[in-house]
């Protein structure tokens, strides 16, 4: 049986300004915790930071657009330069989709969000990897969804973006893990969010925010290879993609919905 991973203390994490990101910094942080938090929204991250740092951690923030990849990888170095980080948690994202005027999300919609859900991690990760190899230690999470399982006909771009985050953690887990690297991939399905709130349709078993933060929190601390939930969901959606392809297409037709534009 491995040993227990020590506890993170200094941590990037992206998409911080709201929602999970922000619920997830306010977890990590303690007196001794460095967290830097990065995100577009200024004002979001600013009233994180300062919720975080009434905790008594020491917070930095970069107002920063993670499909900027040079800027993202200019301040992440400079925070490995003044202080090593030992985990990341790569969790900004988007989300598109049909539109309730069922408008189609067309090429831009698509390809922002593979910009912010795929490249965007990536461009998190993978300034900060060559370090963390060199140590042999440290800590990568990455939210996906659940939508990454089965290509979802109503926001085909947000499927494919969120599928391709997941092979991407698979793939750097199996890598890494050699090298003492803990990847964890997280899998959420429905809960309370900005982004949830502009979801037209059914939401399966969804949950609060404050559990959906706890249930990643504490697969990052122990160091899970992968946390999806609610597990019903997760395992059916595993079920439909098993599916023979009409079948399976047939079957999540049956969930039909739109996303409203962001405010």
């Amino acid at each position: 049986m491995s040993a227990p991973l020590p506890p993170p203390r200094c941590i990037v994490v992206s998409g911080a300004s709201r929602g999970l990101g922000a619920a997830l910094a306010e977890r990590l942080a303690a007196p001794g915790v460095v967290l830097r938090l990065v995100a577009r929204g200024a004002e979001g991250l600013a009233a994180t930071a300062a919720r975080c740092a009434a905790q008594g951690a020491e917070v930095e923030t970069a107002a920063i657009d993670v499909r900027d990849g040079a800027a993202l990888a200019a301040r992440l170095l400079a925070w490995e330069a003044a202080r090593p980080v030992d985990c990341v948690i790569a969790n900004a994202g988007i989300s598109r989709g049909v539109g309730p005027d069922g408008a189609w999300e067309g090429l831009d919609g698509a390809t922002a969000q593979a910009a912010v859900n795929l490249l965007g991690a990536m461009h998190l990760v993978e300034p900060l990897l060559p370090a963390m190899r060199e140590r042999r230690a440290g800590r990568i999470a990455l939210v996906a969804s659940v939508a990454a399982y089965r290509g979802l006909p109503d926001a085909p771009g947000y499927a494919a973006s969120k599928a391709g985050l997941r092979v991407y953690g698979e793939g750097l887990r199996a890598a890494l893990a050699p090298s003492g690297l803990c990847v964890t991939v997280v899998l959420p399905g429905f809960f309370d969010s900005a982004m949830g709130a502009r979801w037209n349709g059914p939401r399966p078993l969804a949950m609060g925010l404050d559990r959906a933060a706890d249930i990643t929190h504490r697969a990052i601390l122990r160091g899970a290879r992968r946390c999806a939930f609610p597990l019903p969901l997760a395992a059916l959606l595993r079920v439909v993609d098993a599916l023979p392809a009409g079948l399976s297409d047939w079957a999540v037709r049956r969930m039909r919905f739109s996303i409203a534009p962001e405010a």
